[in-house]
């Protein structure tokens, strides 16, 4: 048995992938059947030391990227795409997968253009609520479509409908579940102060962290904050924090970070109070981790996705919304204080949260992908 994996320009593509290759290595042990070769096709392997982890063959595909601004790299893409595919089709008839899943993206066009040809069954995930163009095309020929958003099933017409299922995202295991032993300790907390967890991403999010500098010295007298910068913006911040903070009696409050790795993620999501976060693949986590949010999306102009994803999210109730534009520090404490300072809202938003959060999405697809690849060896 074989499964091909596509997809993975950015994390939100990737560690999805990831976690169904995890969920499957588990299906496989469950219904004792052997374990499939599995392979991961895209222009860069994008973490080659979880596709080794995972016991996933890379196999180099290039793929060109449409840009919805003007660049000159408009005019050489479509060659880079059209080779791609070329060279996707004789990779994948050299391995002839059982089943194709693709995450979308245009990472993945040349791996879905390649299985059409040779008539592999494919069943592509769409993480956003309003799904991407390769999504949505790929979806008049996928045999399944599983969908993070039940809102972006209506984006695949009438046909596609009995093929849909709403899933959730999946999520890697052991970032699913917050820890709180030993957090306090490990990131330097006071044990009775409320905490807000910022996430910008792992590049962090200037406009984010502006509204936060700008916000400590109001912010710290209530709140210690844990703040993932991004890991070209730690240095400069620490700067401007130690100025601004100089004489302030809470400095010590403060707790900047360039990256948090799994551990430390999981132990700032078991005591954090709030979370404040852009819109991209964290909504997720944030949702199992059942903690109230404030999501700041990138501006529409910059990324549709974000936009329509942090609205799709705080219409459950679980999240609130500020949107770039607006984004300054007073209007961002005064929302912290609202929820935190309402205990019935902050238990609505957790409740909410996990009432959105499907933590088996990812062992639901893998099921399905299994499933398929079973019947078509038959």
């Amino acid at each position: 048995m074989k499964i091909l994996f596509t997809g993975g320009g950015t994390g939100g593509h990737f560690y999805p992938i990831i976690a169904v290759a995890e969920a499957m290595r588990d299906q496989v042990k469950a219904r004792k059947i052997l374990s499939p070769d599995m392979y991961f096709m895209a222009p860069s392997p994008y973490n080659a030391s979880l596709l080794f982890d995972n016991e996933m063959t890379f196999v180099r595909v290039p793929a060109g990227k449409v840009r919805r601004y003007f660049s000159f790299m408009n005019f050489i893409d479509p060659i880079k795409t059209i080779y791609g595919c070329l060279v996707a089709i004789m990779k994948m008839y050299s391995i002839y997968p059982d089943v194709v899943f693709a995450k979308g993206g245009y990472t993945s066009f040349p791996a879905l253009i390649a299985a059409r040809i040779w008539r592999i069954p494919v069943i592509i995930h769409e993480s956003d609520s309003h799904p991407g163009r390769v999504n949505a095309w790929a979806g008049k020929f996928a045999r399944k479509i599983a969908l993070s958003y039940p809102s972006a099933a209506k984006y695949f017409g009438p046909k596609a409908q009995n093929k849909i299922a709403f899933t959730g995202n999946p999520i890697r295991p052991e970032v699913m579940e917050p820890l709180t032993n030993g957090a306090h300790e490990l990131l330097g907390l006071e044990q009775e102060t409320p905490t807000i967890l910022v996430l910008g991403g792992s590049q962090g999010a200037a406009k984010i962290n502006d509204a936060i500098i700008e916000g400590l010295p109001e912010l710290l007298n209530r709140y210690q904050i844990i703040h993932q910068t991004g890991k070209t913006n730690l240095e400069e911040i620490k700067q401007t924090s130690s100025v601004i903070l100089k004489d302030h009696p809470y400095g010590y409050r403060y707790h900047p970070f360039d990256y948090l790795n799994v551990l430390s993620l999981r132990m700032s999501a078991g005591v954090a109070d709030i979370v404040v976060s852009r819109a991209g693949s964290t909504i997720f986590e944030i949702a199992a981790w059942g903690v109230p949010s404030i999501i700041i999306p990138l501006p529409q102009s910059i990324s549709h996705d974000q936009t329509a994803n942090a609205f799709a999210y705080a219409e459950t109730g679980a999240a609130s919304i500020i949107e770039e534009n607006n984004l300054h520090a007073h209007i961002l404490i005064e929302e912290i204080d609202r929820i935190y300072g309402s205990a019935a809202i902050k238990q609505a938003m957790k409740e909410k949260a996990k009432a959105f959060a499907r933590l088996d999405a990812a062992s639901e697809i893998a099921s399905a992908i299994l499933d398929m690849a079973l019947e078509h060896e038959k």
